[in-house]
């Protein structure tokens, strides 16, 4: 393992900019998984590789006590990176439909691997001020909301120690050095579906011969516009969007099929509900209208729950946090309507969780705490965090939380908070 020392930010500058480079797509994640062994190649560090598929799970074990694991994922999204960095990305992967695409990591995953990693170097050079034992998780398919499943379902609170709480970290259009949070529902339910309608192909100089299913599918997307408008209650938020279309091939040929790809996002089991069926409802009536030969399809193939914070860890911890950075930089958030499959793990493992965010784009002018709504967002072409401080502040969340949560020797070395904040920045 690269041992801390004075240049461990340099260290770990470099090895984000690696990951940056280099992005992989949801189940793809072999290389990522490979460099983040090379990082954590120290003795007292166990590391098991291929969980749920191209997981990674470190274990640091530092004597009887509380059990704490960590997550960050580690897949990047099929965006054409438009940052101009002299690290960006041009890589290029297959998608589940068997189109190349672009890759970028245009969600900060590289970023949360890197402090996750930074984070297991800090607790490994410091075991003389804790006891315990901790799990570091990188976890792949964060983006396809199935990597958390994956690894439950291949074991992962069997075959490691189990969890007494699970922390983990997203980095967010706030100003480098802020860090939110959520007391309770932090971010919501998400459902995604896939619409398949069926027309009747044929020559587009003859559209009567046929039953254009690009028509029905443009009729879908704006009937699906009145769901949350018209159909959920106000005082819920909700979100529904149609990220893809894809029919056809030639302006001269009607097709027979258009594929659509919808995201839910609710934050009750009654909206999420009122929801899903309004959408089957719609679809199939489009289709009835449209006069199809065939039903039309919705399969729903993922479903993440809503991410729930325990309000006591999030009192204790975000405590440490202003101990850490500062009271004035770190701030209560609303709840968020993006989904994370974190909270599957607490689910599961039945253990208490902290989800917080962390900030990092470069800000246009926009407010020195709060939230900057003109800085780039998580999935837009020019998601960029600026590094050292970025990188600073995760690290010394991960480690401060984590550190509130272990064990103390009987005699313990204790760190001073704020300068590791300071060794990084």
């Amino acid at each position: 393992m690269t041992t801390p020392g004075p240049d461990r930010s340099a260290l770990l500058g470099e090895f984000y900019r690696d990951l940056h480079r280099h992005p992989e797509l949801a189940t793809h994640e072999h290389r990522t998984a490979a460099r983040i062994v090379a990082q954590l190649a120290d003795p007292a560090v166990e590391v098991t590789v291929g969980v749920g598929g191209t997981g990674v799970v470190a274990v640091l074990r530092n004597g009887p006590g509380p059990v704490v694991m960590l997550r960050a994922d580690m897949d990047g999204l099929p965006v054409a990176e438009a940052t101009g960095l002299d690290y960006a990305s041009t890589a290029y992967g297959r998608d589940p439909q068997g189109n190349d695409v672009p890759i970028m990591h245009a969600c900060g995953h590289d970023m949360h691997v890197a402090c996750l990693v930074g984070a297991v170097w800090e607790l490994s050079a410091s075991r003389a001020s804790w006891a315990g034992t901790v799990v570091a998780v990188f976890q792949p398919a964060e983006e396809i909301a199935a990597g958390a499943r994956l690894m439950v379902d291949d074991g992962l609170f069997e075959r490691f120690p189990r969890p007494d709480v699970i922390l983990g970290q997203h980095v967010a259009p706030l100003p480098p050095g802020v860090v939110g949070y959520v007391p309770g529902i932090a971010m919501a339910n998400a459902d995604l579906l896939v619409v398949r309608l069926f027309g009747r192909g044929g020559h587009g100089s003859r559209p009567e011969s046929t039953v254009d299913p690009i028509v029905m599918a443009a009729a879908v997307v704006m009937r699906l516009q009145g769901v949350v408008a018209r159909e959920l209650l106000p005082s819920e938020p909700a979100v529904l969007t149609v990220g893809y279309i894809h029919s056809g091939v030639k302006a001269t040929v009607i097709p027979d099929m258009a594929e659509l790809g919808l995201s839910l996002r609710t934050f009750s089991e009654e909206s999420r509900d009122r929801a899903l069926a309004a959408i089957r409802r719609i679809v199939s009536a489009e289709a009835a209208a449209s006069g199809a030969d065939r039903e039309a399809e919705v399969e729903l193939t993922h479903r993440v729950p809503a991410l729930l914070n325990d309000e006591a860890v999030v009192s204790r911890t975000v405590e440490r946090f202003a101990d850490a950075l500062g009271r004035d930089r770190v701030i209560a958030m609303e709840p968020v309507t993006a989904s994370d499959d974190f909270g599957t793990l607490g689910r599961v493992s039945g253990a208490p969780a902290f989800y917080w965010f962390f900030g990092g784009p470069a800000t246009r002018g926009g407010p020195a705490v709060g939230i900057d709504q003109a800085a780039p967002s998580n999935h837009a072409p020019d998601f960029a965090p600026v590094i050292e401080s970025t990188l600073g502040t995760g690290v010394t969340c991960l480690v401060t939380a984590a550190r509130e949560w272990l064990g103390t020797p009987a005699e313990p070395d204790l760190p001073d908070v704020a300068a590791l904040a300071g060794r990084y920045a």
